[in-house]
């Protein structure tokens, strides 16, 4: 199975040709991996998993976060095959993401809380048997971010606004947050997925997650690379047989 690009990826490459520098994580010389962006030392490659979904995704983005080493959007476009990224304006609006939106094969699910938006545009399902696929738009930024491309989108308006009700605290280590049950992008996605009944992409993903986590925090504080882990024989089944992964 051929993966799609990384939409996430494309819009980097964008932006670089475009000019703009790539953020340089503070006291990080090592070079990092083109393709998955952790110390090469510690290249996550040889673990992206490939499984079959139903489900797209879009990721609306703004500047900083498509060039941070920490983003987790980047692992969803990984995993889902039809996944989309565009940059967040808001005095410009991307005519492709216009088309997304009205395209009739996808039902758009914007996903945010529910306690900001009027109960009637709230659900808390995904409609599994609809002849329509479902679309997760993922506002992927900061908290205060995400609040104001919400509040100054008028495109979202129409759509229904999926709430997701988590039962589980984030796992998120590599960046710092001031409230637990504010989940990543990335765990946020995987619910999604579960929610739409792709029940091997969310366990991939979350694996995934888990294991980009790993990857990226001991490549930072300088340690062996362990691939001996709970999170690696999870995610295990979901690599390509001919990758090259050492265990």
């Amino acid at each position: 199975m051929n993966h799609a690009p990384n939409a996430v990826a494309r819009l980097r490459d964008q932006r670089e040709e475009e000019g703009i520098k790539p953020i340089q994580a503070r006291g990080w010389r090592a070079a990092r991996c083109r393709a998955c962006r952790v110390i090469e030392s510690h290249c996550l490659c040889a673990w992206r998993p490939q499984v079959e979904t139903r489900s797209g995704v879009c990721l609306i983005m703004t500047n900083k976060e498509v060039f941070k080493p920490s983003n987790t959007g980047w692992l969803i476009a990984d995993v889902v095959r039809d996944n989309h990224a565009f940059i967040w304006s808001r005095t410009e609006t991307d005519p492709q993401l216009l088309a997304l939106l009205a395209d009739p094969q996808w039902q758009p699910y914007l996903v945010f809380p529910g306690e900001y938006v009027e109960p009637e545009r709230v659900t808390n399902t995904v409609e599994v048997d609809s002849s329509k696929r479902p679309l997760f738009i993922l506002l992927d930024a900061t908290w205060t971010e995400a609040r104001k491309i919400f509040r100054k989108s008028p495109y979202f308006e129409t759509l229904p606004i999926l709430s997701l009700l988590p039962e589980k605290l984030s796992r998120y280590r590599l960046r710092r947050s001031t409230r637990s049950e504010h989940l990543c992008t990335a765990e946020v996605a995987a619910l999604c997925l579960d929610l739409a009944g792709d029940v091997d992409a969310a366990s991939a993903l979350d694996a995934y997650f888990d294991v980009f986590s790993q990857h990226y925090l001991d490549a930072k504080h300088q340690l062996e690379m362990n691939v001996a882990t709970p999170a690696h024989a999870e995610l295990m089944p979901f690599v390509p047989k001919t990758a090259a992964v050492t265990a």
